[in-house]
């Protein structure tokens, strides 16, 4: 699964295509209201990785399926060269440094006590 951010600037996502091509279409379908974009982009070879790089027009907190064709212009679904999810966040994440994804930050509140109670 890809985290994407709730960004109007380019982003950049690595993959690991069945076939390597530099002319892809991106189809990326909202899960939520079940429709799909379809994006035109250029990708370039980096060792193992196919880099694609391109806008992404992403609601906050849903999740996107992502599906790479092989060529641009027409796709069918024998064309499919890799296919993953996206979910889109404005929380930063990195799990080398240990920052995760929390539904309740900064809205959950620890209350804390020392479980004392009397029996009468």
């Amino acid at each position: 699964m890809k985290v994407l951010l709730h960004t109007t600037d380019a982003q950049t996502i690595n993959i690991i295509p069945r076939v390597y091509s530099t002319s892809v279409t991106l189809r990326v379908r909202d899960d939520s209201s079940n429709t799909s974009v379809d994006l035109l982009v250029t990708g370039t070879k980096s060792g193992n990785y196919l880099v694609l790089s391109t806008v992404f027009v992403l609601k906050e907190g849903r999740f996107y399926d992502l599906k790479v064709y092989n060529g641009q212009g027409a796709v069918a679904e024998k064309d499919i060269i890799y296919r993953d999810k996206i979910f889109c966040t404005d929380q930063s994440t990195n799990q080398s440094n240990n920052e995760h994804y929390s539904v309740n930050k900064n809205e959950y509140v620890e209350k804390r006590g020392n479980n004392d109670f009397i029996i009468l």
